[in-house]
């Protein structure tokens, strides 16, 4: 579809504001996830919420810190000065959003392809080896950490020349010649990129836009705004109160958009509800301010307090062991303690983080929660079922978004090498996430032996392979003829060592016990023994 299709005018404000109209889901409120993944914009640093403590000081202890409160005879009363309360930030929902970032994509994501010939095989290996070139692993956890930091995301897909200053070079480095090289940009909300999405009666993305910044070397800002369609591609900067093209795209009279030679919107487009922390940030800033009140407990009176009935008439000095107090008869002197107090509030810590926890679906995998655990099999992953299913619901988004991603790749690759095009346009290829999994690789094993009639599972090759991370073999060819010799050392040596079959004495007593052990096994054959 070509720009003139969705809105037919050559008015260049009218395109850039018809391409905001139409995304039909509300737009990320970016400030308050700035504010909850940055503990120190949360409510318990704020003086305006959360005060500092006013104090009052006698005029004989006023110092350079204190505001004098002073009549109007000149009479100088007590003044006061500000003592500044504990504030205490938790970095939680950034815990929660690292945390499930790496439960999705804690492994690289497979796909599942079935080529039906050798073009197709190609087309699979080239984009394999695109995927492994862009560092696709550290792609997948930064675009899920956005989207459950501000619930959207997208991804731009283009080609540059293999070699800028020789645009006729090729390169070999995808297994097929080409002068290209892929790329792949996030798009992230809360750096500066204002996503439009622009979608028909359907349901279907038929247009993308984004705003998005830039500065030049006299650091000043440049506003530009940025649409693809599957024909298309345009691009203008923000001039005064209006959009004009930019160099390239034709002038201010004749705009010419640019070819989009793949066929295909070059933008993978992410979007959820809500961000994953956003139903519990109640909870996290009780938390904030219950652990910030007990710390300002716990300076006033941590430090013993000695509550006085009577007239103390004498003091120990410090440090004097065995000291005591000397008083009036009939005073008294008591420590006063809290009994109660911190076991309410070490409840109300202990509840709040189980229900954080428990809300997010997130796993608590700190020290504490996991020093006394001794699972195995089975009971590993019941323990992280929750977690599991919260994968799943990921999974409503992420299926379709790199199933997005891999039709785009695989639209570049028949670009990339015209004789694949047939074949790229028809594989079929399946993204399969594998989420981070605790498991017991011993209990594993021995359950699919066990299923194999307990006989062994995989050669002495993937043996040796599977454990190289352990044992550090770095060859392992070599460390399997190591193994085999020996092997057939000791298989040498079991061989050629004699065995005595009875102790006699002399060669021929042994010759005469071996021949009655033979004679009686024959006989038990033919059924003549007795």
């Amino acid at each position: 579809m070509k720009i003139q299709d969705i809105i037919a005018t050559d008015d260049q404000n009218a395109i850039v504001a018809e391409m905001q109209t139409k995304r039909y889901i509300a737009t990320p409120d970016i400030k308050a996830a700035e504010k909850a993944l940055d503990p120190g914009q949360h409510d318990v640093f704020n003086k305006g919420l959360r005060p500092d403590k006013k104090v009052r000081v006698d005029p004989e202890d006023v110092d350079e810190n204190t505001t004098k409160v002073v009549t109007e005879s000149g009479e100088t009363k007590p003044g006061f000065r500000y003592e500044p309360v504990a504030r205490i930030g938790l970095d939680i929902p950034k815990l929660i959003v690292n945390r499930h970032a790496s439960m999705i994509f804690g492994n690289e994501v497979g796909l599942i392809c079935d080529p039906s010939d050798e073009n197709q095989k190609t087309v699979l290996s080239v984009m394999n080896k695109i995927r492994n070139a862009v560092k696709e692993k550290t792609i997948n956890r930064k675009v899920a950490k956005i989207l459950f930091s501000c619930k959207e995301v997208a991804e731009l897909w283009y080609a540059v020349p293999v070699d800028r200053n020789h645009p006729e070079k090729r390169s070999a480095k995808y297994g097929i010649s080409t002068p290209f090289k892929m790329r792949c940009a996030v798009l992230n909300p809360m750096e500066g990129d204002q996503l439009f999405p622009y979608f028909d009666e359907t349901g279907d993305m038929i247009a993308f836009s984004r705003f998005y910044y830039r500065q030049d070397q006299q650091l000043k800002k440049h506003t530009f705004f940025e649409t693809w369609t599957d024909e298309e591609h345009m691009v203008w900067e923000r001039i005064g109160s209006g959009y004009q093209p930019i160099e390239g795209f034709g002038d201010t009279m004749n705009p010419t958009p640019q070819e989009n030679a793949i066929g295909k919107i070059p933008v993978i487009f992410g979007h959820q509800d809500a961000t994953e922390y956003e139903n519990v940030m109640y909870l996290i800033e009780r938390l904030e301010k219950l652990l910030s009140n007990f710390a300002d407990t716990n300076d006033y009176h941590a430090s013993p307090k000695i509550f006085v009935t009577g007239q103390i008439t004498g003091f120990s000095k410090k440090g004097e062991s065995g000291a005591i107090l000397e008083g009036d008869e009939g005073s008294t002197a008591q420590y006063l303690s809290w009994a109660n107090a911190p076991e309410s509030v070490k409840l109300e810590i202990e509840t709040l983080l189980k229900f954080i926890y428990t809300l997010t679906q997130t796993p608590d995998l700190s020290f504490d929660s996991v020093k006394g655990l001794n699972l195995s099999g089975v009971s590993l992953k019941l323990l992280f079922t929750d977690a599991y299913l919260k994968v799943l619901d990921h999974r409503e988004v992420f299926d379709d978004y790199l199933q997005r991603r891999y039709n785009l790749l695989s639209a570049f690759v028949g670009q990339m090498d015209v004789t694949l095009r047939d074949a790229a346009d028809q594989i079929e290829i399946e993204p399969e996430i594998h989420p981070f999994v605790v498991t017991d690789d011993a209990a594993e094993l021995q359950m699919w032996q066990n299923g194999n009639g307990g006989n062994a599972v995989m050669s002495l090759r993937t043996s040796v392979q599977g454990a190289a991370h352990i044992t550090g073999v770095a060859d392992v060819d070599k460390e399997l003829e190591a193994i085999q010799e020996e092997t057939d050392a000791r298989n040498a040596f079991s061989l050629s060592e004699p065995t005595d079959i009875m102790d006699s004495g002399d060669d021929e007593g042994a010759k005469t016990g071996a021949q009655a052990t033979q004679t009686t096994a024959d006989d038990k054959l033919t059924g003549n023994a007795e």
